[in-house]
């Protein structure tokens, strides 16, 4: 067979798969979908050769044994070679704790790496990538999210980024402004102004930051932790929008559809009903 897909059902808010696949590419193949991802998907190189390019990245030829990245929104292209095309297998992840994970990597920086066939990070992610074809059970499901957290220790450990953090200070608040974002995103008091309040900091100050490394605004970014728990409920529960609008830090089931048509281009309806 050429190929395979599997769409995934996940339950995780900070880290889940969505879908792995396989493909045989014929020569010169390349992607003709949406070039700009959604969320983050690893490609590991099985055998042959392509070319690879990002934005604000220079194009790469990569083989057997290298690995890429197209991470969420950002622009990507990649094309199987014409004499020696390649054949990979991808997994899909999201979530809020996947580009914190990958931050910490030579992957985040460079969007690929080289001859990864003999590290235990490619070990734990072949592993986890055999594991999420077998049928979904509770002891299967126990072992992908300990083979995902394990595969992301072993990228960070294996091959970190190297990238000196000068500011350990702004690090700290920016961590902090996270945790308090995660913990309070469901409570429909949680805003930017009242973060600003308990970490003592401007607005502005914030805003730089999380855009300097995170390349979001922190509104944005509460947003996002609301879509996604909103996306994850209505795939995984029968509850009405009202309930989950509520749920996830809305006063009322219109505003929070208003903002859920911007995040996803969909109502929540149309969403719930299209997965």
């Amino acid at each position: 067979m050429d190929g395979e897909y599997k769409s995934l059902t996940g339950k995780s808010l900070e880290s889940n798969i969505l879908f792995i696949g396989q493909y045989n590419c014929p020569p010169n193949y390349f992607f003709r979908g949406n070039n700009v991802r959604d969320n983050y998907v690893i490609h590991y190189i099985q055998d042959g050769c392509g070319s690879f390019s990002s934005a604000n990245h220079s194009a790469v030829t990569l083989r057997k044994g290298d690995l890429f990245i197209l991470p969420k929104g950002v622009p990507c292209f990649y094309q199987a070679d014409g004499q020696d095309p390649w054949k990979y297998f991808w997994i899909g992840f999201s979530g809020t704790k996947i580009k914190t994970m990958l931050a910490g990597s030579e992957l985040n920086k460079k969007r690929y790496l080289r001859q990864v066939q003999d590290s235990q990070f490619y070990t734990s992610l072949h592993k986890l990538f055999t594991t999420l074809r077998k049928p979904s059970s509770l002891a299967n499901d126990i072992l992908v999210e300990a083979l995902t957290y394990q595969m992301f220790y072993q990228l960070v450990t294996e091959y970190p980024d190297k990238t000196p953090h000068a500011n350990t200070k702004a690090q700290q608040r920016l961590q902090l402004a996270n945790y308090y974002l995660r913990e309070h995103y469901q409570n429909s008091n949680c805003n930017i102004e009242d973060l600003c309040h308990h970490l003592n900091i401007s607005r502005s100050y914030l805003y730089n930051l999380f855009k300097s490394q995170m390349n979001v605004s922190p509104q944005k970014f509460l947003t996002q932790l609301r879509m996604e728990d909103a996306q994850q409920q209505l795939v995984n529960t029968d509850d009405s929008i009202q309930i989950i609008s509520r749920r996830v830090g809305y006063k009322d089931e219109f505003t929070f559809s208003k903002a859920f048509k911007r995040y996803s281009g969909f109502s929540p309806k149309l969403y719930r009903l299209g997965q």
